[in-house]
């Protein structure tokens, strides 16, 4: 009983949260709803912040990771965003589809299109500039935002595109590379639950199941590997360190202080009206 609290504990901490927000004035978050997810009746939710401002804003789609809480993320994450300037929309994929958490495996396969769905509604909307949305996940929500932007039947299918995608620490297992915007990955050198070999493996066109791509196929990737730090490295809860399915679990101050400032350069460099697309 002592481990199943354990592990609910540190679930709820694994919404990609952070350390260091600004005591500045943020935009408040609203609860609204979007299209339907083809399992459920009941709309997508997720959680919208406008800076202060007149618009269109560039705008941010923040993916959650296996453990659902999305308005943890929308509070750490979300939130610090939204006040460097963006509106920010963080989707709960799983309240509406009544599930918990998929960290042990059993994701519904339309999951890879909430990230596509969010973009659909932000699109609408006359705040945000269609041209300039971002998408932004946490390990599982990181597979999704990659997912999202290589080249492939899921970024093709889509009228609406996104103009640059941050992932971190996704699986990189899988992907070829082949980006279609400048994509940014944060990961821990440490981390046991999803690999920097693999990550670097991406960015150079190959990996362990001999998928590769040609080294001039794609959008460069930028990676960024943290020295000593595990996966989750940005949960602030995690100070004292905690094992999840096997996997090692530790808050890094350092890297996660240099992951917010790699996340703004990053934005910064590729959402401006004049930025790449």
């Amino acid at each position: 009983m002592h481990l199943v609290k354990a592990a609910a504990f540190v679930i709820v901490l694994l919404a990609g949260t952070a350390a260091g927000c600004r005591a500045i004035a943020e935009p408040s978050a609203s609860l609204v709803d979007f299209e339907t997810p083809l399992s459920k009746p009941q709309p997508l939710q997720g959680y919208l912040r406008q800076p202060a401002g007149a618009g269109p804003s560039p705008a941010v789609v923040l993916l959650h990771s296996c453990n659902g809480n999305a308005q943890r993320l929308d509070e750490r994450w979300g939130r610090r965003i939204a006040a460097w300037g963006y509106v920010t929309l963080t989707v709960d994929s799983f309240g509406p589809r009544g599930l918990k958490n998929t960290c042990s495996g059993g994701a519904p396969v339309d999951l890879a299109l909430d990230a596509y769905r969010a973009l659909g509604f932000l699109v609408q909307q006359r705040f945000v500039d269609p041209a300039r949305v971002a998408v932004l996940g946490f390990s599982q929500g990181a597979w999704q935002a990659l997912s999202s932007v290589e080249r492939g039947i899921l970024e093709q299918a889509s009228p609406n595109k996104f103009r640059a995608a941050i992932a971190f620490y996704p699986h990189c297992l899988g992907f070829k590379g082949d980006m279609t915007v400048p994509t940014l990955v944060l990961i821990g050198e440490l981390d046991d639950w999803t690999l920097a070999t693999e990550c670097r493996n991406m960015v150079d066109g190959r990996d362990d199941w001999g998928i590769s791509r040609q080294k001039d196929r794609g959008v460069p990737i930028k990676l960024i590997v943290y020295p000593g730090a595990y996966h989750a490295f940005d949960a602030q809860g995690l100070a004292t360190p905690m094992q999840l399915l096997g996997h090692h679990l530790e808050y890094n101050s350092s890297a996660t202080d240099q992951s917010i400032g790699a996340v703004r350069d990053f934005l910064e460099a590729t959402m401006t009206r004049s930025g790449p697309r």
